[in-house]
C-alpha cells in the first residue's frame, strides 16, 4: 500500500512536510523461505528482494501480492513472530476475485480455517485463515453494493 501521490493537506505533518511516503506490512515468520514459498502459491506473490545475513536468515525480502508490496523477515532478538507470540493480533485484509479459491489454496499450502469463507450480511463474501506462521488474513469480496448508512444498519442488527 503505497501513497497515491495525492499531497493533501491530511498527508502533511505539523511542520508542513510530506508525513508519509509510503507504507507496507513487514511479516516476521519463523522461517522466511518457506512463507515466501507459501504467499507465491497462495497470492501469485512474485519476489522483488532478498537479504540475507551470514547465517542465511532472511533481514528483509519484497514481496509484491497484486499491487501491494509487503516485507518478510526471519524472526530474530526484538522481531519475534506470532508463533513465538503465540499470536497476532494484525489482519491482514485481502480483496481478491474469488476468496473461495484464495482461502483453500491457503489451506492447501498448511493454513488453517478462522471463519469458513460465506456471504456476509454486509455485502462481502469472506471468511479469515491463519497462515502456517501465524499471520491472520481476511479474503474477500464485495458481493452488494451497499450505501454506508446500509452497512452500519446491517452491522447494527447483526450485533443486536
Amino acid at each position: 500500500m503505497t501513497n497515491s501521490g495525492d499531497k493533501n493537506s491530511s498527508d502533511k505533518n505539523s511542520t508542513g512536510k510530506q508525513a508519509v511516503n509510503g507504507l507496507y506490512p513487514r511479516l516476521v515468520v519463523s522461517d522466511g523461505p518457506r512463507a515466501i514459498d507459501f504467499y507465491r502459491t497462495a497470492f501469485g506473490a512474485e519476489e522483488l528482494e532478498r537479504y540475507t545475513d551470514p547465517d542465511g536468515r532472511i533481514v528483509h525480502a519484497m514481496l509484491r501480492i497484486g499491487g501491494v508490496r509487503v516485507a518478510v523477515k526471519d524472526e530474530a532478538d526484538g522481531d519475534p513472530s506470532p508463533t513465538t507470540l503465540g499470536g497476532s493480533p494484525v489482519i491482514m485484509a485481502v480483496d481478491a476475485a474469488d476468496p473461495d479459491a484464495t482461502a483453500e489454496a491457503m489451506v492447501r499450502g498448511g493454513a488453517t480455517v478462522v471463519f469458513p469463507v460465506t456471504d456476509h450480511d454486509y455485502g462481502q463474501r469472506g471468511g479469515r485463515v491463519a497462515d502456517p506462521f501465524g499471520h491472520l488474513w481476511m479474503v474477500f469480496r464485495t458481493s452488494e453494493d451497499l450505501t454506508p448508512e446500509q452497512i452500519q444498519e446491517r452491522t447494527t442488527r447483526m450485533h443486536s
